[in-house]
C-alpha cells in the first residue's frame, strides 16, 4: 500500500475505534469493512482485525470493569464455551472464495443490528440466562469469531439485549470481556498457520488505541448514540455488499 492508503485506512480504524468502543466492542467488522474497501487480501485481513481488536477490547473492558459494569456470572458461561472454538475457528483458514462472503454477509448482519440498537437501549425485565443456551451460544460464536476474524460481540450483545439477560451496559461490558478472549483464542489458533501481519499494522494499531481509549471514556458513562448506530450501518452495509459481490 502507499502512504495515502495506509493514513487513509488508519483514519478509518480511528473512527471505527471510537464509534464501536462507545458501545462496549471492540470493532473488528468495522476494521473488516474499513480493509474491504481498501482491497486488502483476506489472509492478511483476519490477523489484523484479530490483533486490533485485543488491543481495543483490553482498553475497553477496564474502562467499562472500573465503571462497575462488568458481571462475572453473565460473562463466564459464554466465555468457557467460545474460546476452544475460537480457537478451531482461527486454525481453520477458508478460502477467498468463502471468506469474503462469509464475511459480507457478516457485516450486513452487523448493520441490520446497529439500526435496531437504538430501539434495544430501552430499561426492560431483567433475567437470569438458562446455562445450556449460554454455552451453545458461546460455543457457536465463538467459531463463528474465529473463523471470521471477528470478537464475537456483535453476535452476544443482541441476544443478551434481546432476550432481557441484563441491562446494556452490562452488555457492552460483557461484551468487551467476551471479545477479548475470543480475539486472542482466535489469533492463538491463526498463529499455527504464520499468519501475514502488514508492515503498517502498528500504525494501524496507534490509531485503533487512541480511537478506543476515547469511545470507551465516552461509552462508560453513556449509552450509545442511535445517530452512531445508524453511521455505522451505512459504512457496514456498503463494505459487506462489496465483500459478497468481488468475491
Amino acid at each position: 500500500m502507499d502512504v495515502g492508503s495506509v493514513v487513509a485506512l488508519a483514519a478509518l480504524i480511528f473512527i471505527a475505534a471510537l464509534l464501536y468502543s462507545s458501545v462496549g466492542h471492540a470493532g473488528a467488522s468495522g476494521y473488516l469493512a474499513a480493509m474491504a474497501l481498501f482491497g486488502l487480501a483476506p489472509v492478511i485481513m483476519k490477523p489484523t482485525a484479530l490483533s486490533l481488536n485485543i488491543l481495543v477490547s483490553v482498553i475497553v473492558t477496564i474502562k467499562f470493569y472500573r465503571a462497575g459494569h462488568f458481571s462475572w456470572s453473565l460473562f463466564w458461561p459464554f466465555a468457557l464455551a467460545s474460546i476452544p472454538f475460537a480457537v478451531l475457528g482461527g486454525y481453520l483458514s477458508l478460502p477467498g472464495a468463502v471468506y469474503k462472503p462469509l464475511v459480507g454477509l457478516v457485516l450486513l448482519g452487523t448493520a441490520w443490528k446497529s439500526l435496531h440498537e437504538a430501539k434495544r437501549l430501552t430499561a426492560r425485565e431483567i433475567n437470569p440466562q438458562p446455562l445450556p443456551v449460554a454455552l451453545f451460544a458461546g460455543a457457536g460464536i465463538g467459531l463463528l469469531s474465529g473463523l471470521t476474524g471477528v470478537g464475537g460481540g456483535i453476535f452476544l450483545s443482541p441476544l443478551l439485549l434481546l432476550r432481557g439477560w441484563a441491562e446494556p451496559r452490562k452488555v457492552s461490558a460483557v461484551a468487551a470481556a467476551f471479545i477479548l478472549v475470543n480475539s486472542v483464542a482466535g489469533l492463538l489458533g491463526l498463529v499455527s498457520r504464520s499468519p501475514e501481519l502488514p508492515a503498517a499494522l502498528p500504525w494501524w494499531a496507534l490509531a485503533a488505541a487512541v480511537g478506543g481509549y476515547i469511545g470507551s471514556e465516552f461509552g462508560s458513562r453513556r449509552l450509545g448514540n442511535p445517530t452512531i448506530q445508524r453511521l455505522l450501518a451505512l459504512v457496514l452495509a456498503i463494505a459487506g455488499l462489496k465483500m459478497i459481490f468481488t468475491a
